[in-house]
C-alpha cells in the first residue's frame, strides 16, 4: 500500500503540472487570438502604419507560438518523468501505476 501512496503523490504533482501548464497555454492561445485578429483588421486596412506593426505583433505571436512548444515540451517531460518513477514498481515487484480491479 505504501507505493500506492506514493504514487497518489506523485499524480497529484503530475496534475498540479499539468493544471499550471494547460492554464498557461490556454492563456497565450486566448492572447495569440487577439493579435491574429489585430494582424488581420491591420491587413485588411491597408495604412502604412497599421502594416508596419504587424511586423511586431507577428514576432509576438511567433514568441507565444514557441512559449507554447516550450510549455508542451515541459509538460511532456515530467509526465514521461513521473510515469518512469511509478513504473519502477513497489517492493513486491509489482508496478505502482496498475491498479486491479476486485472481482
Amino acid at each position: 500500500m505504501e507505493g500506492d501512496s506514493f504514487s497518489g503523490q506523485i499524480d497529484g504533482k503530475v496534475l498540479q503540472t499539468c493544471e499550471k501548464s494547460f492554464v498557461q497555454v490556454q492563456d497565450i492561445l486566448d492572447h495569440n487570438r487577439l493579435l491574429i485578429n489585430e494582424i488581420n483588421q491591420n491587413h485588411e486596412s491597408k495604412i502604412p502604419d497599421n502594416l508596419s506593426r504587424n511586423v511586431g505583433l507577428i514576432r509576438q505571436l511567433n514568441n507565444n507560438i514557441r512559449r507554447v512548444v516550450d510549455l508542451y515540451a515541459h509538460l511532456s517531460g515530467s509526465f514521461n518523468k513521473s510515469m518512469d518513477v511509478s513504473s519502477e514498481g513497489d517492493s513486491t515487484g509489482r508496478s505502482t501505476h496498475k491498479r486491479t480491479r476486485p472481482i
